[in-house]
């Protein structure tokens, strides 16, 4: 694949045609993800792990920090149709490809699925926020309005408290866009004794046979 971002493909231990994309946080990389794969442990997907475009640190980052993320969230959002145009050409369907965002990727995969042209196997949206969530009320794709969200966050998150997250997306739900919100005790970070083997679960049921 000729993708515009940095990246780290794992595939599955058998010939696939179903993917994850995966957006890591502000100054973490694709590096930080490679144990997602075996942790979810669905042998019937590829990973593709990217790395975002901006440098942070040691790291990367989607965007800049408020009030100067615009920019590079629309930056991000571009860079993220065309790695979809090329995954597309590559064999991968959007039907069969999830999209999963920690953090900054929480975002970005909101803002850009909800807007994308095409429907996705999936949304997993871990200890993030919106930047805007009336704005993707307005622009959201009826099309990717079926169900297919999944947003968790963490009680005691140190980082992005959990009550703007929780409120931004009730205000979501109002407005009916299909999303399941989940809460987890936990930090800014993914929870391995309950999280992640409920989104196990949940991408397990959404995945095409």
């Amino acid at each position: 694949m000729n993708l515009p971002l940095t990246h780290i493909f794992q595939p599955a231990r058998s010939p696939s045609q179903q993917l994850v994309i995966v957006l890591h946080g502000r100054g973490d990389s694709a590096q930080g993800f490679l144990w997602l794969q075996d942790e979810l442990a669905i042998d019937s997907l590829d990973f593709l792990l990217l790395n975002a475009p901006g440098s942070y640190y040691t790291g990367y980052s989607w965007y800049d920090l408020p009030p100067d993320q615009l920019p590079g969230i629309l930056r991000s959002r571009k860079l993220l149709e065309d790695v979809f145009q090329e995954t597309e050409s590559s064999g991968y369907p959007p039907e069969r490809t999830f999209l999963l965002g920690f953090s900054q990727g929480c975002l970005m995969t909101l803002e850009f699925g909800t807007r994308h042209s095409r429907r996705l196997a999936g949304y997993i949206g871990i200890s993030g926020y919106s930047n805007e969530p009336e704005a993707i009320v307005r622009e959201l794709n009826p099309e990717v309005n079926q169900g297919d969200w999944l947003i968790t966050h963490g009680t005691q998150d140190e980082m992005l408290p959990v009550e703007r997250t929780r409120a931004q997306m009730q205000l979501l739900r109002d407005a009916g866009f299909k999303l399941d919100y989940r809460e987890y005790r936990k930090t800014h970070t993914i929870d391995f004794e309950r999280e992640l083997p409920e989104i196990r679960e949940w991408m397990q049921a959404r995945i095409l046979r």
